[in-house]
């Protein structure tokens, strides 16, 4: 039984990579940038509900990153995904309550707002505004926003109807299997 687990925990992250790397490729004018809304984020939130995702929206993060060939992108922006898919996954652990859903889709949010803010500010060098601190403002800001606006608009709403939805819970209950 261990075997069939495994593998299905396997497949799935391979899966949910390949689906992250699409959807930020395929909606690119809005996936990269100092503003962007990557409709991909929506699926950081799964490690809440299956803790073995994490690996799935990191690697996923890292082929879409390789898109924009910048090392800085692939490395910090997909640690950023990684960091917030171990936090998310924390607070499904807790439980699946309003408060560990609303902190579970918040994680994404914080830290692609701080390392993407600070890539794009120091390592880019984006910097709007006339220094280097305010600018750095502005780049957590804009790129929290975009994250909150894609993690409570979908993510959250995902958390909350998936499992309602008979086969995802047949589905989750399968791939979380020891």
């Amino acid at each position: 039984m261990y075997a069939k687990s495994a593998t299905l925990r396997l497949t799935t992250a391979a899966i949910i990579a390949a689906a992250y790397a699409a959807l930020t490729i395929g909606l690119a004018p809005i996936s990269y940038g100092p503003i962007q809304f990557r409709v991909s984020e929506a699926l950081t939130i799964l490690p809440f509900l299956i803790p073995s995702s994490v690996y799935g929206i990191a690697v996923g993060c890292v082929l879409a990153n390789l898109y924009t060939g910048s090392v800085l992108d692939i490395v910090f922006g997909s640690l950023a995904t990684l960091l917030a898919g171990f936090a998310t996954m924390y607070f499904g652990k807790k439980g699946n309550t309003a408060k560990n859903r609303f902190y579970g889709c918040l994680m994404p949010v914080v830290f692609n707002a701080v390392i993407v803010g600070t890539v794009l500010t120091w390592g880019y060098r984006i910097q709007e505004i006339s220094t280097p601190l305010a600018s750095y403002g502005f780049n957590v800001l804009t790129v929290g926003l975009g994250e909150a606006v894609v993690l409570y608009a979908l993510g959250y709403s995902l958390l909350a109807q998936l499992p309602k939805i008979k086969g995802a819970c047949v589905f989750i209950d399968r791939v979380n299997q020891k």
